[in-house]
């Protein structure tokens, strides 16, 4: 995992992050803090490359990491394809501004076209 704790014990902070990794490749984009994005960056990118190699072995690292099944066909058949030319740089934050109830810097991470 990352450096940030994120203001959440272990277990909290790794389940979290699994969830937001999921709803990201499975939805395009989502919005959430900036510390969060930039946790949950590193690990999308990492499942998009791991997607690259299709492979049994890569598919069941990604499905050990990965909360739904059909999420995991859509990276292998779908998401990783579209990026076997690029390494690396596979997502963009963009900066939100702050949010209403707590002033915490919001951002929207989506895989990038």
């Amino acid at each position: 995992m990352g450096t940030r704790k994120l203001g959440r014990k272990t277990d909290h902070r790794i389940a979290m992050l699994r969830g937001m990794v999921t709803f990201l490749l499975e939805n395009g984009q989502i919005e959430t803090t900036a510390a969060r994005a930039k946790e949950v960056r590193s690990l999308a990118e990492k499942m998009i490359t791991l997607g690259k190699t299709n492979t049994l072995h890569s598919k069941r690292q990604a499905m050990s990491f990965i909360t739904k099944e059909d999420v995991v066909k859509k990276l292998f058949d779908e998401i990783s394809p579209k990026y076997t030319d690029r390494q690396g740089g596979y997502t963009r934050i963009i900066k939100t501004g702050p949010r209403r109830g707590d002033a915490a810097e919001m951002a929207v991470i989506s895989l990038v076209d």
